[in-house]
């Protein structure tokens, strides 16, 4: 039998942070990104026989291999347990203690599991601590990050609906929310299956205002995937899910505040596509002018779709949001493989301006938009530390331990994408910075590329 243990001092009363842990959301924060699973199931609560399940991701739900992990032994607040009841160890025990400390709660995981395969899988003993260590080190560091994160904004507990919460954004954002004590209502496309989910269809302007009556804010994040070739039929798919759906959005929340109720808060989704993708090293902020491409077209026809809501007195937040860095998806997700392969390297010329930010600060940016009164208009949602492709690409090197001395030429991406999708996309170069989130007080958690790229891929 293996035992691993990890512990963190978190400057929390105890059942402030044993509560995070019970809520809806709390598996998700916690799984690293970098890890090949995906949440097919969250317990309901913690409360004896309550079951999660993993499942590799990639495969189809049918086939894919299972984790199973079942609770027991709640002794709220102080400690639970998870047991795997089929998974990938021959037996696997993880109990959570929660103890009261000077200034706050002692956090402590202890692990006791048992290696398949006899003697042959006892070969693989090391590399699986030093995976637990990295998967417990990313662990309390979200835990304390956002446990900081909401005791930051304060205020009460808030309904939030949210469009498009089942992307990269709107999984992490969603369970961002739930486990800090809100709730959360899923606009979706199908017939709901949770009492927190809501019917809408853009494209046949299909949302009951009543299902957002009891709601405080929107997020809207619906949008079909930007990246591709852009044919006629791409382009108007992005298109037309964006400004269909922030325009129906805008319209329910006018109908609502006629009748004195309703959500007072929209926060939707915008892009730095905003700024056209050529500025080449220009300082772009919130105060520059739009550019003249397709993707700068949009997203001002995007933006505007939210004006009736404005104009309804509904304070809006539009989010300008950046190149988003995670290994679940996005350009650090097509990416990584490459650069782990030792075949990394700048994307054409290099000097082309990138404006990143961790997903994590996505999440925040929103979260600040949301919580803060003083964000509205247009919100710049990027790292206060532009980098050029080079150095992009050697500080992804630099934190995998592997060389990046194969570029790849421009041609490539355009053969790909076609010339229009390339350039608008992968070959954009934005010096884009957060100016007003710097003005309204957001604090980043990972400022700069390093310290991003460590976090998300679990190389600190």
């Amino acid at each position: 039998m293996h035992r691993f243990t990890a512990e963190t001092s978190l400057p929390h009363p105890v059942r402030e942070v044993f509560d995070w842990h019970t809520r809806p959301g709390a598996i998700r924060r916690l799984l690293p990104p970098w890890e090949p699973v995906t949440v097919a199931q969250e317990a309901p609560d913690l409360t004896e026989g309550a079951e999660a399940i993993l499942r590799l991701a990639g495969a189809p739900a049918s086939i894919a291999p299972r984790w199973v992990a079942r609770h027991t032994g709640l002794e709220p607040p102080h400690e639970f347990t998870d047991v795997q009841i089929s998974g990938p160890f021959d037996s696997w025990r993880h109990r959570h203690v929660f103890d009261a400390e000077e200034g706050g709660t002692g956090l402590r995981d202890e692990v006791s599991y048992q290696l398949p395969l006899g003697a042959a899988g006892e070969l693989a003993a090391g590399q699986v601590q030093a995976r637990l260590r990295r998967m417990f080190a990313y662990r309390h560091r979200q835990l304390a990050d956002d446990l900081a994160a909401h005791a930051a904004a304060g205020g009460p507990p808030l309904t939030v609906a949210v469009a498009g919460a089942s992307g990269l954004i709107g999984q992490a954002l969603a369970a961002f929310l739930t486990t800090g004590g809100h709730r959360v209502i899923r606009l979706v496309r199908r017939t709901p299956r949770v009492p927190d989910e809501v019917y809408w269809d853009p494209e046949r302007a299909s949302l009951d205002p009543a299902a957002l009556r009891s709601a405080d804010a929107v997020v809207n994040l619906a949008g079909a995937p930007i990246a591709g070739r852009f044919t006629h039929a791409h382009k108007d798919a992005v298109r037309r899910s964006r400004i269909l759906g922030t325009g129906l959005l805008a319209r329910t929340l006018v109908t609502l505040r006629r009748e004195g109720a309703g959500p007072r808060v929209f926060v939707s989704g915008s892009a730095i596509g905003y700024y056209g993708a050529d500025r080449g090293a220009e300082r772009v902020d919130e105060e520059s002018g739009p550019g003249t491409d397709f993707l700068a077209t949009l997203v001002r026809e995007w933006e505007a779709a939210a004006g009736p809501a404005r104009e309804a007195g509904v304070r809006v937040v539009q989010v300008r949001t950046g190149v988003v860095q995670s290994p679940a998806g996005g350009m650090l997700h097509y990416q990584l493989p490459q650069f782990l392969a030792a075949a990394g390297g700048r994307l054409g010329p290099g000097d082309q301006w990138l404006s990143w930010v961790s997903i994590d600060d996505i999440v925040g940016i929103f979260h600040h938009a949301l919580t803060n009164d003083e964000v509205s208009g247009a919100v710049n949602g990027v790292a206060p530390a532009p980098v050029t492709n080079a150095s992009y690409t050697a500080t992804l090197a630099g934190v995998l331990h592997r060389p990046a001395v194969l570029p790849v030429p421009a041609f490539a991406p355009r053969l790909l994408f076609g010339g229009e999708g390339a350039n608008l996309t992968v070959l954009a170069s934005q010096n884009v910075h957060p100016d007003v989130l710097a003005r309204t007080g957001y604090r980043f958690r990972q400022p700069d590329l390093e310290s991003c790229l460590r976090h998300v891929l679990g190389r600190t």
